[in-house]
């Protein structure tokens, strides 16, 4: 049971930051016994990466259904660019939806690790 640092995101999120003390398992010079205790929380002011990745398409999204409406309303001569913005749309709340997918597994997975501060 060794210590290392965790940085924990403002979304909540976290990852393993810097080794910091061997336990008595372990007495190889280098090596670390594979289980990870955490010895300090550092918090981060910024969302983890999953986040940002969701938030740039959540934007992205937004910008595509503003053109869809902006052509709608100026009539069925954009028909085509409508439809291809429509299937970016989907592709887009695909990748968000797995995205959110990951970032909940992540943080189910945090919740034993609350327990340690």
């Amino acid at each position: 049971m060794c210590f290392f640092d965790q940085h924990r995101f403002a979304c909540g999120d976290w990852k393993w930051g810097h080794f910091r003390q061997h336990c008595a398992k372990e007495y190889r010079i280098g090596e670390t016994c594979g289980m990870k205790l955490i010895m300090q929380t550092v918090p981060v002011g910024q969302k983890c990466k999953l986040c940002e990745k969701i938030d740039t398409k959540m934007r992205r999204r937004g910008a595509e259904v503003e053109r869809i409406s902006r052509w709608q309303r100026e009539g069925v001569k954009f028909r085509a660019s409508i439809d291809k913005a429509m299937d970016i749309i989907r592709h887009l709340d695909m990748e968000i939806y797995d995205l959110s997918c990951e970032r909940n597994k992540r943080l189910q997975g945090i919740g034993a690790l609350s327990a340690h501060p």
